[in-house]
């Protein structure tokens, strides 16, 4: 594998830049950059998915559902921008488990699963993602990344809002679909560090900022630090 080049530019945070012109930059991107991508067309499925389960709020989560396939055009321009083509087929594989999972729940009218494994776990996995990026990212990717970690806000907080309101029918269901999925997620980044370590994002930031973004929803929803703690700790054993 090539070798970043020296010197490195700063970083808005002081950090070093990569080298985004390098080999080994360009194609440790062609799959984190794949992910972003499949992983907002998904949200846009899953997002109309929902809708099917919670007709009366069909017209919010098509609404949701597009702002994802805003974002999935933003990431393919920043792809365009570094002369760099997404391994799409890599980043369909990384998010299989949990799209499966997804699928299942779905089909047997599980909406608490489904609102947990796209509006909580992968957004909060997004978001952590997006703001580890945005220091080390290129300008034009930077850029975008900031629009729409913005946007993706608005998602986690839809998903917390009607957890919230159905909060005392919800426990038993989203306890289960948590020690389900929540170690998926770990599991992915441990499948990405090498990768995103050549982008300058360290593994180790990433799930604490996730871990932080995913503790946060579920106060918000309104579980009890008891609760959020052997929610969390699934990511550690499971």
């Amino acid at each position: 594998m090539a070798t970043l080049a020296s010197p490195l530019a700063a970083s808005p945070e002081g950090s070093a830049l990569p080298n985004f012109e390098s080999e080994a930059y360009k194609d440790a991107y062609s799959r984190i950059n794949a992910i972003v991508i499949e992983g907002e067309q998904e949200a846009h499925d899953n997002y109309v998915a929902i809708g099917t389960l919670l007709p009366d709020q069909a017209e919010e989560l098509t609404r949701l559902a597009r702002m994802e396939l805003k974002h999935m055009k933003g990431f393919t321009a920043c792809a365009a921008n570094l002369g760099v083509t997404a391994d799409m087929p890599f980043a369909q594989d990384f998010f299989a488990p949990l799209r499966n999972n997804f699928q299942a729940a779905l089909a047997e009218g599980k909406v608490v699963t489904c609102l947990l494994i796209q509006a909580i776990l992968i957004e909060a996995f997004a978001i952590s993602a997006y703001h580890i990026y945005i220091p080390v990212a290129d300008p034009f990717a930077r850029k975008i990344t900031e629009g729409v970690v913005k946007d993706e806000y608005t998602h986690l907080n839809y998903g917390q809002e009607w957890l919230k309101a159905n909060l005392d029918s919800i426990r038993e269901e989203f306890e289960q679909a948590n020690r389900d999925n929540l170690p998926l997620v770990r599991t992915m980044l441990d499948q990405v560090a090498a990768d995103a370590a050549v982008l300058h994002m360290d593994k180790e930031d990433l799930m604490a900022d996730f871990l932080s973004s995913y503790q946060e929803a579920l106060l918000e929803i309104g579980f009890t630090g008891r609760e959020i703690a052997r929610f969390a700790a699934a990511a550690l054993v499971g």
